[in-house]
C-alpha cells in the first residue's frame, strides 16, 4: 500500500501531464499572424495560420473591432478588402490602396472554447512630398551669403533632408521637424548658408528627401544660382603682328556677370579722346609709326571697370630700290635719298628697312 506522499506526487504527476497536453492542443490551436509595414498606395496583405482549427473559422477584425472577413464571408463593405484564401487552416485577406487610417493592430480570431486570437500591427509609411526650396533672391553678387531653405511634409516617420552644391555635400543647421495637421505624418525643414563666388554662377543647388518609402528611390528640387561677379577684359588685334601702312582692328572682349555693355578707349600719353572708338572695338586705317604707343580699354558692369592693356609697335616696311651710288652710304635712309637723288653707283637692286 502506498504512503500518502507517494499518492500525491503520482497525483502530481499526473496533473502535470495533463497540463502538459493541454498546453500543447493550445498551442496547436493558437493562430499566428505577422506584423506588415506598408507604403501608402500599396497592398498590405494579412495573414492568419492555425495549425489545429478544432473545427472552427478564423476571422479577421480591424483596429476598430469591426470585423472584415468571417471564413469566406465578407462583413465589411469595403471593396479595397479582398480575400485572398480561405482554408481551414488559412484565412489571408488584402487591404488595395492602404492609407494612413487603415494602420493599428488587425486581430485574427477562432472561435474554439476558449476563443485564441492574435495580433498583427500594420504601419503604414507616409510619402515625403516633393521638397520645395525658398529664401533665394535672384541675382546673387559676389562674396553674399546664400540662405535657403528647403521643406518638405507628408513624411511618417519624419524624412530626413540633405543638400548638394554641384556635387559637393553642404553642411546644413539641425532639421526641424513639426507634426502635420493629420496628426499623422510630419513637416521636415532645412536651412543651409554659404558664401557665394564667381565659380558659383549657374551651379545647381539640390534639396534631396531620403525615407524608406521611397524604396531606393529619391525626392529633389535645385535651384540653380546666379552670380554677379566683377569683369574681366581682353584686348585682341587683328592681324596680330601689324606693319606700318596696314589697317588694325583691336577688339576688346569683355567677360563676367553680367556681361559688361560700357567699353572706353584711350592711349597713354594722349589728351584728345580716340576718333577712331566703337564701342569694344578700335581700327586704325593705314598704320604709321606715330600710331605706337600703350592703349587702355577699360569694360564697365554695375560690377565694377576692368582694364586691358595694348602695347602697339608699329613695325617698318620694306621698300625696293634700284639704288645706285648707293652702296657706300652710311644707312639706309641716305641710301634712298641718295638713290632718288640719280647717283651713280653700282646697279645691284637692294632692300632697305625704315
Amino acid at each position: 500500500m502506498l504512503s500518502p506522499a507517494c499518492n500525491v506526487l503520482i497525483l502530481l504527476g499526473s496533473f502535470l501531464i495533463a497540463a502538459s497536453q493541454g498546453n500543447l492542443s493550445h498551442d496547436r490551436s493558437q493562430p499566428t499572424t505577422t506584423d506588415e509595414i506598408v507604403v501608402a498606395g500599396s497592398k498590405v496583405l494579412l495573414q492568419c495560420e492555425v495549425e489545429d482549427p478544432d473545427d472552427s473559422s478564423l476571422q479577421w477584425s480591424n483596429p476598430a473591432q469591426q470585423t472584415l472577413y468571417f471564413g469566406e464571408k465578407r462583413a465589411l463593405r469595403d471593396l479595397r478588402i479582398q480575400l485572398e484564401r480561405s482554408t481551414p487552416n488559412e484565412l489571408t485577406i488584402s487591404i488595395d490602396n492602404a492609407t494612413l487610417a487603415d494602420e493599428g493592430e488587425y486581430t485574427c480570431s477562432i472561435f474554439t472554447m476558449p476563443v485564441r486570437t492574435a495580433k498583427a500591427i500594420v504601419t503604414v509609411l507616409g510619402i515625403p512630398q516633393k521638397p520645395q526650396i525658398s529664401g533665394y533672391s535672384d541675382p546673387l553678387k559676389e562674396g553674399d551669403v546664400a540662405q535657403l531653405t528647403c521643406f518638405s511634409s507628408g513624411s511618417k516617420p519624419a524624412a530626413e533632408l540633405r543638400w548638394h552644391k554641384g556635387d559637393k555635400l553642404l553642411s546644413a543647421e539641425p532639421s526641424e521637424v513639426e507634426e502635420d495637421a493629420n496628426g499623422k505624418t510630419f513637416t521636415v525643414t532645412s536651412r543651409v548658408e554659404f558664401t557665394v563666388g564667381k565659380e558659383d554662377n549657374g551651379v545647381e543647388v539640390t534639396c534631396t528627401v531620403d525615407h524608406e518609402s521611397l524604396q531606393n528611390s529619391d525626392k529633389s528640387t535645385s535651384q540653380k544660382l546666379a552670380v554677379f561677379y566683377k569683369p574681366t577684359a581682353e584686348i585682341k588685334s587683328y592681324p596680330d603682328s601689324p606693319r606700318e601702312g596696314q589697317n588694325l582692328r583691336l577688339r576688346c572682349d569683355g567677360r563676367g556677370n553680367p556681361i559688361p555693355q560700357e567699353y572706353k578707349w584711350e592711349k597713354q600719353g594722349a589728351q584728345a579722346p580716340l576718333a577712331e572708338a566703337q564701342d569694344n572695338i578700335l581700327v586704325f586705317d593705314s598704320l604709321n609709326k606715330s600710331d605706337s604707343g600703350t592703349y587702355i580699354c577699360y569694360a564697365s558692369s554695375i560690377m565694377g571697370i576692368s582694364t586691358a592693356i595694348y602695347n602697339l609697335n608699329v613695325h617698318g616696311t620694306y621698300l625696293t630700290h634700284e639704288a645706285k651710288g648707293s652702296d657706300d652710304a652710311p644707312d639706309a635712309d641716305t641710301a634712298i635719298i641718295n638713290a632718288e637723288g640719280g647717283q651713280t653707283g653700282g646697279d645691284d637692286k637692294k632692300e632697305y628697312f625704315i
